[in-house]
């Protein structure tokens, strides 16, 4: 065996050896099949002048050198190893390079199955964590669990979320989504404190992830914004004018040229010069948006039906520039004094504050050129401002408020006049973002009011509402409404629909009484007859049994009573009404 082949097999054994067999003969004698290890180093000694000589003949000869001998002879320790790969040329870097490669697989290796034995979840087909555990353990353990582990049910919500992304590759095989879905309510209402009526409800509008969000977007506060009132300054003015006294803002957004988002402030805001003049006025960058769709125009009659306690009826006013007129109104004689404060602390001077139930209008007064309804709800926009509809909502309200809801719009729709020519509008807006209190009742008004259609708002953000969820189907029109997520824009959570009035309500127009949630309104034709088709199922006429059909001169004295006492509320007396009247049918 040359000298040549001795080197290589000697630094091929190194490369795989510890510096400990390199000391031992034995081992090396083995590695190097037989050769005499202690014989090398006279063997490297007696080469050396034929290496020289070598090297000399070389560099006379106009022949490249090649540079694997110093490489290998470099290898040998950690320095000499060092400076072979700084003499890096043609001939040897292929080697080097492949060395690097197999040492980086190797560090990857180790390094996934360190990963595998701590038992980190990775997203990998064949991944399917264990999170659900048996029926009959989880019902024996909690009722003796005090208080729940926070931070285990967060990495059990973020785990089924997960799982329920890619249920095919995800999900164990004996587990449905069903029980996923129910698992992650669960700890939902544990981690968040929502009732399960509720958390469900508001679940069931989103995504496994985008729900996730939602939720944990109402647990930290919307930032706080002002709004400039422009009757008495500018933005520029009033924004100079706060950092001066310490506060720290910024514009809330290219949409509106008039709000301010405040970040920090060295003063109490409700209590400052500016404040107290009226420049500005505290105020949810949301409740901007119904004003915005209005779009009130100067020397119009307006009517805000629920305006305490001033803010959307104030920035009516500033909008039109103190022009025309604004009827305020709200039922709370309470909230009707703060509702007046502001209107005088911001210099508002075209606007008329009364105190009527919403349900008197048109009676006491209609034909307005636009109206605004901001009905009220049950705040599941809002939770960050008053956790406690977490809890104290439950199915009766849901119930209660969409009727009261669609009561207070028909009227408001009753007191918009059709003929304006500048109007005609009509906002229907809720801090709410429940289908019952949004889509439901918009579907309700279509099909009672024919005479109105839903128009596109104007508002330059914002999600479409829903055509289509949860098994109920909407107008198609439905699109052209809005709505805001505080997860998705970092505003309360709200609902816009803009109302156009195309003619008068006439009596006997109202169409599919019956069945007016779930239908569309009259001008769905068939397309090949185009004959209007009403969709409403049939209902079967009341059979003359005891069961059915209504005896109206029964019910006549409790209609008669139950009008006697509205009367009396009024402040009416129905004797003198009901004498006048008969006194009138003698003559």
């Amino acid at each position: 065996m040359d000298l040549e082949e001795i080197k290589e097999a000697a630094f091929s054994t190194t490369r795989h050896l510890s510096g400990d067999a390199i000391d031992d003969p034995d081992v090396m004698e083995d590695e190097l099949g037989g050769v005499n290890v202690r014989d090398l180093s006279d063997m490297s000694s007696d080469s050396a002048g034929e290496e020289f000589d070598l090297e000399n003949e070389l560099a006379e000869s106009d022949e490249p050198v090649d540079s694997d001998k110093e490489a290998r002879q470099g290898l040998w320790s950690d320095d000499e190893d060092e400076d072979a790969e700084e003499r890096l040329n043609a001939a040897n870097i292929e080697g080097l390079s492949r060395r690097l490669d197999m040492q980086k697989a190797e560090d990857e290796a180790r390094a996934q199955a360190e990963l595998e034995e701590a038992g980190i979840h990775t997203n990998i087909e064949g991944d399917r964590p264990a999170i659900l555990g048996d029926d009959s353990d989880d019902d024996q353990a909690t009722p003796h669990r005090l208080a729940p582990d926070l931070q285990l049910l967060r990495t059990r919500i973020t785990e089924t979320i997960r799982v329920l992304d890619d249920f095919s590759k995800l999900a164990q095989p004996e587990r449905s989504r069903a029980d996923y879905t129910s698992q992650l309510l669960k700890d939902i209402c544990a981690y968040y404190g929502y009732s399960s009526f509720l958390a469900e409800k508001l679940f069931n509008l989103f995504s496994p992830r985008e729900a996730f969000a939602f939720f944990e977007a109402n647990e930290t506060p919307r930032p706080l914004v002002i709004r400039t009132n422009t009757l008495r300054t500018h933005r520029r003015e009033l924004a100079q004018s706060l950092i001066n006294r310490g506060v720290t803002l910024e514009p809330v957004g290219k949409w509106s040229k008039v709000g301010l988002q405040i970040f920090e402030a060295q003063v109490p805001l409700g209590a400052t010069p500016e404040y107290l003049a009226g420049h500005y006025i505290l105020q949810a960058a949301s409740s901007f948006l119904p004003v915005m769709a209005l779009a009130p125009q100067e020397n119009e009659r307006i009517l805000d039906m629920a305006a305490a306690p001033g803010g959307k009826t104030t920035h009516i006013s500033a909008l039109m520039r103190n022009t025309g007129v604004v009827f305020a109104n709200d039922a709370n004689k309470t909230r009707a004094k703060a509702l007046i404060g502001n209107i005088h602390r911001m210099g508002v001077k075209n606007t008329i504050v009364c105190n009527y139930s919403a349900l008197d209008f048109p009676k006491v007064m209609g034909g307005f050129d636009r109206v605004l309804l901001d009905a009220p709800c049950s705040g599941t926009g809002v939770i960050s401002k008053d956790p406690s509809v977490k809890t104290n909502k439950t199915e009766k309200d849901f119930l209660k408020l969409p009727y009261m809801q669609k009561q207070l719009l028909l009227h408001a729709i009753d007191s918009t006049d059709h003929a304006s020519k500048t109007g005609g509008y009509l906002v229907y807006s809720t801090c709410s973002v429940t289908i019952e209190e949004n889509e439901m009742v918009v579907q309700y008004v279509l099909a009672k009011r024919p005479n109105v259609k839903l128009v596109p708002t104007g508002l330059p953000f914002g999600r479409e509402g829903f055509t289509n969820i949860g098994g109920k189907v909407f107008h198609p029109s439905m699109k052209e409404t809005r709505r805001y997520y505080p997860h998705a824009y970092n505003v309360d959570g709200f609902f816009v629909a803009k109302f156009k009035k195309m003619g008068p309500t006439k009596a006997g127009t109202t169409v599919r009484i019956a069945n007016a949630d779930s239908v569309v309104d009259a001008e769905d034709k068939d397309a090949d007859s185009g004959v209007a088709i009403d969709r409403s199922p049939i209902m079967e006429e009341a059979k003359d049994d005891d069961f059915g059909g209504w005896d109206e001169s029964e019910d006549e004295k409790y209609m008669e009573k139950a009008r006697r006492a509205a009367m009396r509320k009024k402040g009416k007396d129905p004797r003198t009404v009901n004498g006048g009247k008969a006194k009138m049918r003698a003559r």
